[in-house]
């Protein structure tokens, strides 16, 4: 794993309440640093009614893959997050 990668992007998830953003983020946790791979890595963070993903990776490939994976995590948080409302 390289210390600065070459590629970035944020995912920005806005969501109707703090509480729901919250549900949101805490499911998507666990995961953070358990994808990650040689060639890319991301962080959670929620501020507010927002949660953002940040996926780093060192090529293209990498960084639509570290992408769509945690795109189809955020829909499964929001699945089952909409569970308990």
């Amino acid at each position: 794993m390289t210390a600065t990668r070459a590629h970035e992007t944020v995912l920005s998830f806005s969501y109707p309440s703090e509480r729901r953003a919250r549900v949101v983020a805490d499911a998507l946790g666990p995961e953070v640093g358990e994808i990650d791979d040689a060639r890319s890595t991301a962080t959670v963070d929620r501020e507010g009614d927002a949660v953002r993903v940040r996926v780093l990776a060192d090529d293209l490939v990498a960084l639509r893959a570290g992408v769509n994976s945690w795109s189809r995590l955020v829909a499964v948080a929001e699945r089952v997050g909409a569970g308990g409302e």
